[in-house]
């Protein structure tokens, strides 16, 4: 699944290519894409004659605002799931069979959305309305990795009395948002802890470590474009570059880039886990 990074690079993608596009014709090819409101057509209509706007970034979601005719028309929202990808088209060509959602403007110009495991949703939110009244994922979210509210003393307070093992934490997006399995396994591997101690247990030292390596991991990835390991492209079709630099994540089997040591690769929570057992000894 796209985590923070991937999102974000998509968000920058959206933002140069999309802004100021003009809707003129939205076909929706698989209605479950369509979250809310209840009817593609609904959805088709309320996007139809809008002009795209800022994209936005919460967590693992995107949000664009939308303007017709110089007045405000609500929130076109947007979350990739497993597979999810948009795909720009300068020239027309035929849609693949996992094409869910096409939009036009003017000059026949596309952003085609593709899911090939057609978990992804979309959303309109209209005018005056909250975002979580609609996109209600976003009620649960945690703060955002590279805002003051995210610190050691946050994760300190979240994590206090709990048993569960970090790396189920840090997937908690309610711990803090956009982090998933890979940037999880990197940031453990980066403040040397393994991924099964109890969250309550860790040390103010630990939680410093921590904090900052998911700050550090989270920023190269976006430098890098994200990570490619099976289903990610950017708007253009290329791939993420972070995953050739990972420390620990799908690399079981192969030496640790520090130490030599092998790295495990474990099952943990029904996620896969990679980390080094002589770097994050406990």
């Amino acid at each position: 699944m796209p985590e923070l990074p991937e999102v974000e690079t998509v968000r920058r993608g959206l933002e140069r290519q999309v802004s100021g596009f003009v809707v003129a014709r939205v076909e929706v090819l698989r209605s479950r894409a369509i979250a809310s409101p209840p009817l593609p057509e609904l959805f088709c209509s309320a996007l139809e004659g809008c002009t795209v706007q800022q994209w936005l970034r919460r967590g693992k979601y995107l949000m664009a605002t939308l303007e017709r005719n110089g007045q405000n028309a609500g929130h076109w929202g947007v979350h990739l799931r497993m597979t999810g990808q948009f795909l720009w088209m300068n020239t027309p060509a035929e849609p693949c069979r996992h094409t869910r959602v096409r939009i036009w403007n003017p000059q026949g110009q596309e952003l085609r959305f593709v899911d090939m495991r057609s978990f992804g949703e979309m959303w309109w939110v209209p005018p005056g309305e909250p975002l979580e009244s609609v996109i209600t994922g976003l009620r649960r979210l945690g703060p955002e990795p590279f805002s003051t509210d995210f610190s050691p003393k946050h994760l300190a307070a979240k994590l206090a009395g709990s048993h569960r093992p970090i790396k189920t934490a840090l997937l908690d997006q309610s711990l803090v948002a956009g982090v998933g399995n890979i940037y999880a396994d990197e940031s453990l591997f980066l403040s040397r802890i393994p991924p099964r101690t109890p969250s309550s247990d860790l040390k103010t030292t630990q939680l410093e470590r921590l904090h900052q390596a998911l700050v550090e991991v989270l920023q190269a990835s976006i430098g890098a474009g994200g990570t490619t390991f099976s289903d990610f492209r950017d708007l253009t079709g290329t791939n993420g570059n972070y995953g050739n630099a990972a420390w620990v994540y799908r690399r079981s089997g192969q030496p640790c880039r520090v130490c030599g040591t092998v790295i495990r690769r474990d099952k943990l929570g029904g996620r896969s886990s990679h980390w080094c057992p002589t770097c994050q000894a406990a």
